[in-house]
């Protein structure tokens, strides 16, 4: 399936952004075939010079909802309200609508597009857009066909891997995959502390930690194995590795990173309130 016509943002901020880079990089969506309204016109300035797409500066342009029939929403949860009253009069039964607010249910959007009868689609990504490496959680809204599920798998597919699941479980994806990348990030700059602390410099430590935690993930995502198998691997009788989980245990290490993604989902909750 190969992706035609023009593809709409609402939306050029940071998420909107890995998404446009991700597309254009997979080369499923050429860049004079992506329109983005955002009303900051630095960020329209900058998207313009580095990914060559088209911008305005208003949601509400019927430019946008003239030429594209399939428009991705990547506003912030709190202003959806807003920008989904300000264009429902340039939207209709044409229009594919990709929600990616976090914690903004579709019967939401359809709420407050009421009479437009476009098709609803949510999806959860998360930023390694950036890098062609995203996991998306996908949901059919109201009135979304088959078609439409395989347009939207078609563009989050090319910038990583998608899942789609009933929306009851959007909240908890959020939760972890959502918001996952920043809780291995802080993981990741803890570990090179760590090496620093015990005596390492700061560029061999940084180098150590990245190549463990990638073959980690890569061992993991290719073995066979349970990854509490994976971690008896390493782990000798009364060698350094148990001593080490010893601490992480007696921290509390599994139980934080649970309530973090509780956390996490119930803010997510919170937003689409």
């Amino acid at each position: 399936m190969v992706f035609s016509g023009k593809l709409g943002f609402i939306g050029g901020g940071r998420m909107g952004e890995a998404l446009i880079q991700g597309i254009l990089k997979s080369g499923i969506i050429s860049a004079a075939n992506i329109m983005v309204a955002d009303p900051v016109a630095e960020r329209r300035e900058y998207l313009s010079n580095t990914y060559g797409v088209i911008t305005y500066d208003s949601s509400s342009d019927t430019n946008i909802w003239s030429s594209c029939k399939t428009v991705i929403l990547a506003v912030k949860p709190q202003i959806m309200k807003t920008v989904l009253q300000s264009a429902k009069s340039s939207i209709n039964d044409s229009h594919l609508l990709i929600s990616i607010a976090a914690g903004i249910q579709s019967s939401f959007i359809d709420a407050n597009l009421s009479g437009c009868n476009c098709r609803i689609i949510r999806v959860m990504p998360n930023t390694p857009a950036f890098i062609l490496e995203a996991a998306s959680a996908l949901c059919a809204g109201p009135r979304a066909t088959q078609d439409d599920m395989d347009t939207a798998v078609l563009i989050f597919n090319s910038i990583g891997k998608s899942v789609v699941l009933d929306e009851k479980y959007f909240d908890a994806v959020t939760g972890l995959s959502g918001s996952g990348p920043a809780y291995v990030f802080t993981f990741i700059e803890a570990l090179i502390d760590a090496g620093l602390k015990v005596g390492l410099n700061r560029s061999d430590a940084e180098l150590l930690v990245m190549q463990t935690i990638l073959g980690s993930v890569k061992l993991a995502m290719q073995s066979k194995e349970h990854p509490a198998q994976l971690r008896a691997m390493v782990t000798s009788p009364g060698g350094t590795t148990i001593a080490g989980l010893h601490e992480l245990e007696a921290a509390g290490f599994s139980g934080i990173i649970m309530d973090a993604v509780e956390a996490a989902t119930e803010r997510s909750k919170e937003l689409g309130k």
